[in-house]
């Protein structure tokens, strides 16, 4: 009996390892965790300043239409764009399509070499030969009240797949409208010192919030918390479901 009873618990060891090493664990981010990581992401921005207040909503209110502007090759640039129509199935109450046309695009991401990495931000993000150079790769975007009119994103490609991966991901995702990073997220991706390369359960929460109907582009922080319980509540079963 003592014999069975142990190998239960090292079964049982075993599978929670194997659960938390794949990020699976969706139970274990409690209900304020959540709500904490979405006042966090949603409610600041991480290069803001005090001529600029972003604390309210910020969120696409149509379609989303992705322009992948790739140096590095067809490769790099299916794959961006795989990973961008991924999240019409991801993400409910987002539609995301790529588009052909730089100008006809409100989400243009730009695979770069390092090299380029600065000139491109400079000259194609911002147009302006002395904007701030920041990060290992960047996401601006531009929003009123009404929402986001325009995101652009700069990845480098060419310092290997984990960067990739994590440039293509964070920034994407930053872009819709979760512009903020905070040290204190251990479970996101929206936090510079985790090691996360994909879209992981706790960011998917987080995503699907602000995407709710009920969640509205310029609502201030305070106007949204009587709901964020009741958002959260469908957001797990809708997470939970895929």
């Amino acid at each position: 009996m003592e014999m069975h009873k142990k190998r239960t618990k090292l079964k049982s060891l075993v599978a929670a390892g194997a659960m938390i090493a794949s990020g699976t664990v969706a139970h274990a981010y409690s209900n304020g965790e959540v709500l904490d990581g979405f006042n966090k992401t949603v409610f600041g921005s991480e290069f803001a300043n005090s001529l600029f207040s972003s604390a309210y909503v910020r969120k696409f209110t149509g379609t989303v239409r992705v322009y992948v502007n790739s140096e590095v090759g067809e490769q790099r640039r299916r794959k961006v764009e795989r990973f961008v129509l991924s999240l019409n199935s991801l993400v409910a109450g987002l539609n995301v399509k790529v588009v052909k046309r730089e100008a006809d695009a409100n989400f243009v991401v730009n695979v770069v070499r390092r090299r380029n990495y600065a000139a491109t931000i400079r000259n194609e993000v911002f147009k302006n030969e002395s904007a701030p150079i920041r990060g290992r790769c960047m996401v601006r975007s531009v929003f009123t009240r009404s929402g986001i009119s325009r995101s652009d994103a700069v990845i480098v490609a060419d310092e290997g797949e984990n960067l990739f991966n994590r440039c293509m991901t964070e920034e994407i995702l930053q872009g819709l409208g979760p512009l903020n990073d905070d040290p204190s997220l251990k479970a996101s991706m929206f936090n510079d010192s985790t090691p996360y390369t994909t879209f992981r359960r706790f960011d998917r929460l987080l995503l699907n919030m602000l995407y709710d109907e009920r969640i509205r582009p310029g609502a201030s922080r305070s106007s949204v918390q009587a709901i964020l319980p009741r958002v959260l509540s469908r957001v797990r079963r809708q997470v939970n479901g895929h």
